[in-house]
This record gives structure tokens, C-alpha cells and sequence, in this order.
């Protein structure tokens, strides 16, 4: 992957369908001009739901006012990179299951810079509707070349124990996730930084 400052940045915030009902992206621009170019991309792909997960900031008064179609579901966390809870994924699996109660519905999932909040909640995500573990990392990996999916375990281990499933599996499919990262990494801390300096 290229990881050029003008690059990453352009897939920073970045339109990226990983699903026909999944798209994940970086949050929308603090410039309120281009945010509002970024919401009209996004209402004419169809989004119905937002799922913003970043602790940080919300955009749920923005997106009330310009674009009141769209459903904003806030369930901001930490990103400090060490784990996420089985709470944060099941407020998340739940806002998820909502959402496609219509099935014309079409989800953001985004935190910051679309490289690991979102996209583990969107793994998370794809692990709840049936997809297998490999299957949905390399969807999520291929639409978004960016994405570190850094919380992709965390993600496992909740959506196994939420669909109560054998938590003996556990240890072979965290097996199979560390072997997919060794095969498919990519130098997150440098993709941070390249976004952060051509910001």
C-alpha cells in the first residue's frame, strides 16, 4: 500500500462498503463545508444509521440538522489501544440489529480515522450476522486498506460470548486472527502518523 501523506489521507475519510449494508469510513471533517460535502456522500449512498464510536467528539447535533433522515447512534470509547469490552460490543451489536430491523438500511460504522475503532466494530459487526472470522477480516481489510482492526480479538471473544457460543473455540480462532495480522500487517503507528501530518 502506498503509504504517501497525500495517500492515507485521502483514505482517511474515505467512503469504504465493505458490506451491502456496512460502509466505514473516518468521521466527518471539523471543517463544517466539507463535512457537510462528506454528509451528501454519504446520504446518497444510501446511509440510513451512523454508529459513531469515538469517546472523543459527536456529530449527532450536526447530522440532526443537516441531515435529520439519518438515525445517529453514539457509543463513543477509548482508543488506547490495549482492549475493548463485551459492553461496548454489545451496545454496538444491538445498535446494529436495530438499525436492520428496516432492510433498506445502511450502517456507518466510523471513529476518528477509520483505522481501529470502526473497523473492529464492524468486524464485530459481520461476526454477529454469520460471516466467518478470516471472511470478514480480509472484506473489511480489502474495502479499507487502512484499517488495523487492532481490536479484532476483543471483538471474537465478545461476539462468542454474547451468541453464548463454545468458549473453548476461543483459543483457535484468536489462533487464526494472529496468524491472519502476521500475514496481513501493515505498520499502523505509521498510517496514524501520515494522516496526522497531512491533516
Amino acid at each position: 500500500m502506498d503509504l504517501s501523506p497525500k495517500n492515507v489521507n485521502n483514505w482517511h475519510r474515505q467512503l469504504c462498503q465493505v458490506t451491502p449494508w456496512l460502509f466505514i469510513s473516518g468521521d466527518l471533517n471539523g471543517n463544517r463545508e466539507l463535512a457537510l460535502i462528506q454528509l451528501t456522500e454519504w446520504n446518497d449512498a444510501g446511509i440510513t444509521d451512523i454508529i459513531d464510536v469515538r469517546g472523543e467528539w459527536s456529530d449527532e447535533e450536526f447530522v440532526a440538522a443537516h441531515s435529520p433522515n439519518i438515525h445517529y447512534h453514539y457509543l463513543g470509547t477509548h482508543d488506547d489501544g490495549i482492549a475493548q469490552d463485551e459492553a461496548w460490543f454489545r451496545a454496538g451489536i444491538e445498535a446494529m440489529e436495530s438499525a436492520l430491523s428496516n432492510p433498506a438500511a445502511k450502517l456507518m460504522v466510523h471513529c476518528h480515522m477509520g483505522i481501529n475503532r470502526g473497523p473492529s466494530m464492524a468486524f464485530a459487526m459481520m461476526l454477529a450476522q454469520g460471516f466467518e472470522t478470516i471472511e470478514a477480516l480480509n472484506a473489511i481489510r480489502a474495502a479499507r486498506p487502512i484499517a488495523g482492526i487492532i481490536y479484532a480479538q476483543d471483538a471474537l471473544r465478545s461476539i462468542r460470548a454474547i451468541k453464548m457460543l463454545d468458549p473453548d473455540q476461543n483459543d483457535t480462532e484468536i489462533s487464526e486472527v494472529q496468524s491472519w495480522f502476521e500475514t496481513n500487517y501493515i505498520d499502523v503507528g505509521t498510517i496514524i502518523r501520515r494522516i496526522r501530518s497531512a491533516s
